[in-house]
């Protein structure tokens, strides 16, 4: 049995798991992420390989890391949430774990894991769109991973979707990031808890804004929390807008919502399926896709990297 090792970089959690062929979890470790720190991030990387290898026969690693890698599958060009630039990720890992490392964006790998376990099984075009810290995509067209001429497909989460709009960790203005994501949501939210509406939610937090978080919001609106909802919805119709717009360009048959907000279900995916069709170019007159959430949740980038760095 190939059993190889699976990274999942993100900007508060590095996860690590042992797999299989078949995309089954034989073991999984999780930690925080030292973010600001490069060469802390590498550290705790090797960290959770050598452990994870010291109890299972593992040939390969395969990294999922946010950010920008290079067509070489080694180099992190550009990460927005994480110290990484020009970052050469493979060779830094490989020198210490002595084990082929292959490196990829994580959204990518996530792609890559619903596409060949998950959600995503049954299409030969997809579009993965990971909602937590940032806003990632990935895409499989034609039933191989679209990585494009110099490996930097797929970032969606950079589309600019307001002119002169909130200033990006990518250094630009208005990124579909910047509204869309968990840390949008979880920014916007504190800054309307003022509102006689989010009374309910305020009094959660202790009367503090700064302890709201996405968990909270989530959880609020699960247990009917008419404002935790609409900042849900908000988030939701960004997204829905978004994915009107790339499928006029990639025409995918179907698009699985992962991330640690996707766990909210049906309350963010109705209103990203009801901005899809009201945005949808040519609607009426065309098929229209199928908007999913991730069945392998959380550990979707680690699957999909594990099972990359086998092929």
């Amino acid at each position: 049995m190939s059993l190889t090792c699976g990274i999942d970089i993100g900007g508060t959690k590095i996860a690590g798991a042992v797999v299989d062929e078949k995309g089954q979890v034989l073991a999984e470790h999780r930690i925080e992420s030292p973010a600001s720190d490069a060469v802390a991030v590498e550290d705790a990387v090797a960290a959770l390989v050598t452990e994870l290898a010291s109890r299972h026969e593992v040939t390969a690693v395969g990294i999922g890391a946010a950010g920008y890698v290079d067509a070489g599958r080694s180099i992190v060009m550009f990460a927005p949430n994480i110290a990484w630039r020009d970052e050469d990720l493979r060779s830094e890992i490989e020198s210490r774990v002595h084990l082929p490392v292959v490196v990829e964006n994580d959204a990518n790998a996530a792609a890559w894991g619903e596409f060949a376990f998950g959600a995503a099984a049954d299409v030969d075009d997809m579009l993965m769109i990971t909602v937590g810290t940032g806003v990632g995509g990935g895409l499989v067209l034609g039933g191989d991973l679209y990585r494009g001429a110099f490996g930097a497909a797929g970032e969606i989460g950079h589309l600019r979707v307001v002119r002169g709009g909130r200033q990006c960790g990518c250094g630009n203005l208005g990124c579909l990031e910047q509204y869309a994501s968990g840390s949008a949501l979880v920014t916007q939210t504190r800054a309307l808890a003022g509102a006689p509406e989010a009374a309910d939610l305020l009094a959660r937090a202790g009367g503090d804004t700064l302890a709201i978080d996405g968990p909270m919001i989530t959880r609020a609106a699960t247990e009917g929390d008419a404002f935790a909802v609409a900042m849900l919805a908000e988030l939701g119709t960004w997204l829905g807008e978004a994915i009107a717009s790339l499928a006029a360009v990639l025409d995918p048959g179907a698009v699985v919502i992962g991330g640690g907000v996707s766990e909210s279900g049906d309350l963010l995916l109705d209103p990203i399926r009801t901005a899809f069709v009201n945005e949808l170019t040519g609607r009426g007159h065309r098929p229209f896709l199928d908007v999913r959430a991730a069945s392998l949740a959380n550990g979707a980038g680690m699957i999909g990297a594990a099972d990359l760095a086998r092929r």
